[in-house]
């Protein structure tokens, strides 16, 4: 049912907000490019699959990073696919790099870009070396901040160096490249200056931020609520928070709560029903050369299972 704030919006603001042109021509170039194969079950069918996909959130997978970053249900969608895919990197215990975070990354998207990860990654370690290891869910937290706001932390980046360096920033932010690439820590001077910025005047600009920003933020009053209870604070100790923060986690949507971050019952089910299904069907020759602990294996079963594994039935990208 459509609700009343959606019957009293113009179409052109509706259409817009929910990103319905880029689907559309997304579709309209996937038409085009495998006419031969849609041919011959229509062009009808093609559509509510492409569609479908959309909702499910499975539109993305393997597709290229101009296109998994162009609506905000695209990022969270993509977030949602990288937690199903290697929840069990998580489940294991295992600990793993920077690099082998971004390798993961570019088993869903080829073309991921390796500096979005390296920045996650500063979230996490702050001013330890990069080959440090991370957990999965520290990791998956801080690159969703990243990845999700990517826009909107480089405004941050750039206010902090100007509160750093005693500039106003309460002008309008052109982030360059090299805005989210925070420089180091300063540390106490001689002269005893504090680390970092005045929390009070930190969140002033960011309030004037979110209102002018046209790229997604993280819920303003989660963020005062995240200021207001320090004096002074680094880009990066702001950071952590945002990841940390259970309500700017839930106001995102994409991933669950850190308590339920290992369980997915639908997808657990699946896998199960594919493990049975490949043991029934392999001869014993293809059974030694494919062992259960296979990296490749699993991940066949995987993207198998997220693309079967059910999903709610409406289609209600931000």
């Amino acid at each position: 049912m459509l609700s009343p704030e959606r019957l009293a919006q113009p179409d052109h603001e509706y259409l817009a907000q929910r990103h319905v042109l880029t689907y559309m021509e997304d579709a309209v170039y996937q038409l085009l490019e495998n006419r031969e194969d849609v041919s011959q079950y229509g062009i009808s069918r093609f559509f509510t699959e492409y569609f479908n996909s959309v909702c499910q959130g499975t539109h993305i997978l393997f597709r290229e990073f101009s296109f998994i970053q162009a609506t905000p249900h695209n990022r969270a969608s993509f977030l949602r696919a990288f937690w199903r895919c290697f929840r069990t990197v998580g489940k294991n215990g295992d600990l793993l790099t920077m690099r082998e975070y971004h390798c993961l990354l570019q088993l869903l998207c080829p073309d991921f870009p390796l500096e979005l990860t390296q920045k996650a990654a500063r979230i996490v370690l702050l001013d330890d070396a990069m080959d440090c290891l991370m957990s999965f869910s520290d990791f998956l937290f801080a690159f969703q901040i990243q990845f999700y706001y990517s826009e909107f932390l480089d405004s941050v980046a750039a206010i902090y160096q100007d509160l750093l360096s005693g500039k106003n920033p309460n002008t309008v932010i052109v982030p360059t490249s090299s805005s989210g690439q925070h420089r180091q820590r300063p540390a106490l001077g001689e002269a005893g200056v504090p680390e970092g910025v005045e929390a009070s005047q930190f969140y002033q600009c960011l309030e004037n931020l979110c209102d002018r920003h046209k790229y997604s933020c993280p819920p303003l009053a989660l963020v005062k609520e995240i200021l207001s209870g320090v004096q002074r604070l680094t880009f990066y100790g702001f950071l952590g928070s945002l990841s940390k923060h259970p309500g700017v986690n839930q106001a995102l949507g994409a991933l669950p709560d850190k308590g339920d971050l290992m369980q997915d019952p639908a997808m657990d089910e699946e896998l199960e029903r594919l493990v049975v299904r490949s043991r029934l069907h392999r001869t014993p020759r293809q059974h030694r050369a494919q062992e259960p602990g296979a990296l490749g294996t699993q991940r066949r079963d995987k993207l198998e299972a997220l693309e079967r594994a059910p999903e709610p039935s409406r289609w209600q990208p931000e």
